[in-house]
């Protein structure tokens, strides 16, 4: 074995073992929903018009990209609406963060899990923290700073996850 395959071995190795996967998507919608709920999966493809609006809502330092989008739809026993679930898997520092943000029927954020976090554990966002996304709307409040508490030692942490949270919202609000 030579020297070079041996350090890329062991580099993809700790990247490995370093990557935490917390919940599976599935386990995260039981999470979101309680049992009896019926949830549908629906896609929904944005126009131009529905994307800008999407950006604009979010702010200018929050990245919408795509216009597809995938959610998930609860409702009760009896139909009635529950909340919406978006999967959102975005760049913190130089690796990917997948988070789930639900939506509840008056359009605040009911729940943030995270489900994927592969940048070294000291920045993973803890629970107390990530709660006070919680009950929120989209206003300026949503931001590191005015209402929400920057993570210290973690900034990139934080802002990723508020981001998200702004990002999902400002979609959220523009499909009908």
């Amino acid at each position: 074995m030579t020297r070079a395959f041996a350090c890329g071995l062991l580099i993809a190795v700790a990247a490995e073992a370093r990557a935490a996967v917390m919940l599976t998507q599935a386990q995260a919608l039981s999470l979101a929903f309680p049992e009896g709920s019926k949830v549908e999966r629906k896609t929904v493809f944005l126009t131009d018009e529905q994307l800008a609006k999407a950006k604009t809502l979010a702010g200018p330092d929050v990245d919408v990209h795509g216009a597809l989008v995938v959610r998930y739809v609860g409702t009760d026993p009896a139909g009635k609406p529950i909340g919406t679930a978006y999967f959102d898997t975005h760049r913190v520092r130089t690796v990917d963060e997948t988070l789930m943000v639900v939506v509840d029927p008056s359009g605040r954020a009911s729940r943030v899990e995270i489900l994927d976090f592969d940048e070294p554990p000291e920045y993973l966002p803890k629970k107390g923290w990530l709660a006070q996304l919680l009950g929120r709307d989209l206003d300026d409040e949503l931001r590191l700073k005015r209402g929400i508490r920057p993570i210290t030692g973690a900034s990139l942490s934080s802002k990723a996850a508020t981001d998200a949270v702004r990002r999902i919202l400002a979609l959220h609000r523009v499909i009908p």
